[in-house]
């Protein structure tokens, strides 16, 4: 079977508000398990309880998303600093002195 290359090159990742689009959708996962919660007794008569589970996992993920996200964006902008600091044309080993 022969090798599949690419004809070409894959595209830049998008880079947006990440951030602000974990946490929204973490809030509409739990929206939608609050406004779920009232009609609990209809979900387990017609067995769809795990509808009610599977907003509270999506908003529970959702909080795990954000912290990494966070951290994630906290650590691109202390390598854009600390390539900003550094300067053109330098490199790591000039301090290895």
């Amino acid at each position: 079977m022969a090798k599949w290359t690419p004809k070409h090159e894959a595209p830049e990742p998008l880079e947006g508000p990440v951030v602000a689009t974990i946490t929204g959708g973490t809030i509409v996962w739990f929206v939608l398990f609050l406004v779920q919660l009232p009609f609990y007794g209809w979900f387990d008569d017609h067995g769809h309880t795990w509808w009610l589970w599977t907003c509270l996992a999506g908003g529970g993920l959702g909080f795990i998303g954000i912290w990494y996200v966070r951290r994630r964006d906290a650590a691109i902008k202390r390598a854009r600093a600390g390539a900003a600091d550094a300067g053109p044309g330098h490199t790591p080993a000039a301090h290895a002195d």
